[in-house]
């Protein structure tokens, strides 16, 4: 099984004393002992880095440019960084079409898009509700690692 890891779940995996850290780490940490490929994409270093250099008043981190460097360079040693492809446009077009997706679910449709063209099969997400609708993928709260 291979897995993608949602922007959510990489920016709670840092911000110190946020009460979903030690849930992100944990289940991160249990996906990779049981030797699962965890990966990424542009699209979550992007999120992140926005989210991350936001102001905490903003609902961000608060991080500076520098340390948000630091923690993207971190995350491509992490992680299995997947490339953007041509095939990903098309596939996202597909889906937004078939699911009727709106709003700010496109952006999910880009990452599930993304996921389906990399034949990668389950996201870990803290928001699993917004991933429901998108069948062809199985989307995991990393709380419900750590219950198994």
């Amino acid at each position: 099984m291979s897995f993608a890891v949602d922007t959510n779940v990489l920016l709670r995996s840092i911000d110190d004393g946020h009460v979903a850290q030690p849930i992100a780490q944990k289940g991160l940490f249990a996906l990779r002992d049981r030797g699962e490929t965890l990966s990424i994409f542009r699209q979550n270093l992007i999120e992140f880095w926005a989210v991350a250099t936001r102001p905490v008043a903003n609902n961000g981190l608060g991080l500076n440019t520098a340390e948000a460097e630091t923690e993207l360079i971190n995350l491509k040693k992490l992680f299995v960084l997947l490339p953007d492809t041509p095939d990903i446009f098309p596939e996202w077009e597909r889906i937004v079409l078939q699911f009727k997706v709106s709003g700010k679910q496109a952006h999910d449709a880009r990452l599930v898009a993304a996921m389906i063209v990399h034949d990668v099969s389950h996201l870990l997400t803290f928001n699993t509700s917004d991933f429901k609708s998108f069948t062809t993928i199985t989307a995991v709260n990393p709380q419900s690692i750590l219950n198994q």
